[in-house]
């Protein structure tokens, strides 16, 4: 665990603004906790046992209009909610997209895998010269 600077707090503030996902990542992470050898399982692990990739998509016209964008057919978030043991009387539109919107938070994030610890790696190298 290191002891982190303003400047340095500012700098990895500022990388996890110009990623693109829908998490805020500064929300579910202590900047200090953040494991520089293993930034992003030490991040990821973070937001997701602070429930950070649990998306709610509420009302019904929000929810089928990202599930008519992102599976048009039903297929994938319906077996999203089979994984998770709904029956049929659980399953809503706002479940449905919820679960899928959730699913797709985790898969963008894994994106962004090699970016976060090339810029961790690069700012510890800064951090011990």
């Amino acid at each position: 665990m290191k002891t982190l600077t303003e400047t340095t707090n500012a700098k990895i503030v500022n990388f996890f603004k110009t990623l693109n996902t829908e998490i805020n990542i500064i929300d579910y992470v202590n900047l200090e906790d953040i494991d520089f050898q293993n930034a992003f399982n030490s991040i990821y692990d973070t937001i997701q046992d602070n429930n950070g990739f649990d998306i709610d998509i509420i009302y019904y016209s929000n929810a089928i209009q990202y599930l008519k964008e992102n599976d048009a057919s039903l297929k994938e978030s319906l077996e999203i909610a089979i994984e998770y043991g709904y029956t049929l009387e659980d399953i809503s539109s706002e479940i449905l997209a919820s679960l899928l919107a959730s699913k797709n938070a985790v898969e963008n994030f894994y994106n962004l895998e090699s970016e976060i610890n090339n810029f961790f790696n690069d700012l510890n190298d800064d951090l011990s010269n």
